[in-house]
């Protein structure tokens, strides 16, 4: 069944919920309700990664990011970590995550790939072409599927020939970085295409922008219903993961999602 990775963001300028929880206490307190709510991983982050977002310092990431995984971990609750950065990856997996979900593949930093090899844990892999401040200047594709489906394969073969072992590698299409509304909705019909690679798959939609395009400009707060239909659509297509904001509902498509397609009745 789908799981619900539920959203963490220790910052004050995330694009659904900057500064909501940005500090160690009010992070962990809304981490431990989405596992409460059904979450089966916490995604946490100390960077936002919003379209035109500037970079953190390193430190600053450190700060926020690594007593939450602790404290979180401590609890038995499954962490992954989203950073860019060695030195973070390093130190949240030292503090209980179990995952690193690195939005760009492996490219921000060089030494990630072989870092990750050798801590031995989990790799998420996100299409990635650049960092936040330019992303939207690199989304040009003449067939966004064939190309997001290349560029990710080309980072899995990285992270295998840097080591890390193939069945500890998730995909992630990167739903609204480098893509315009209308490459999002290619890329989330094209699901297949992307498990093909032969690896479990993560889709993040969650509040993102190409769903209030659809719904006529409503705020990132009102795309909850929309992104549990995205959710459901996930859920269908066997999507090993999504990453969501909020989870109580996404949890209720995900079962949706998963009774449809279970062939039992009352179940």
């Amino acid at each position: 069944m789908t799981i619900v990775m539920g959203i963490v963001n220790v910052t004050p300028d995330s694009f659904s919920d900057g500064g909501q929880h940005a500090t160690t206490a009010a992070a962990v307190a809304h981490g431990r309700l989405l596992a409460s709510q059904g979450a089966g991983i916490i995604d946490v982050g100390g960077e936002s990664t919003r379209p035109g977002a500037a970079r953190v310092p390193e430190s600053e990431e450190l700060e926020r990011v690594v007593p939450v995984v602790a404290a979180l971990a401590a609890d038995g609750i499954t962490c992954s970590v989203d950073t860019m950065r060695v030195t973070v990856a390093e130190a949240a997996v030292a503090a209980g995550a179990q995952i690193v979900n690195d939005v760009s593949g492996g490219l921000a930093d060089p030494g990630m790939l072989r870092t990750v090899a050798a801590l031995g844990a989990d790799y998420i892999a996100m299409h990635w072409r650049a960092h936040s401040d330019v992303m939207q200047l690199h989304a040009g594709y003449t067939d966004v599927v064939a190309e997001v489906a290349a560029e990710l394969a080309a980072r899995r073969d990285a992270a295998v020939a840097a080591g890390i072992a193939s069945e500890r590698i998730i995909l992630d299409p990167g739903i609204g970085f480098s893509k315009e509304s209308e490459h999002n909705w290619q890329l989330l019909r094209a699901l297949k295409v992307f498990q093909g690679l032969g690896h479990r798959l993560l889709v993040g939609a969650s509040r993102k922008r190409f769903l209030g395009e659809l719904l006529d400009g409503r705020p990132a707060a009102g795309r909850d219903a929309a992104t549990a239909a995205v959710t459901t659509w996930c859920a269908l297509h066997g999507v090993w993961a999504v990453r969501t904001h909020e989870v109580s509902a996404q949890c209720d498509a995900v079962r949706v999602g998963h009774q449809l397609t279970s062939g039992s009745v009352g179940s």
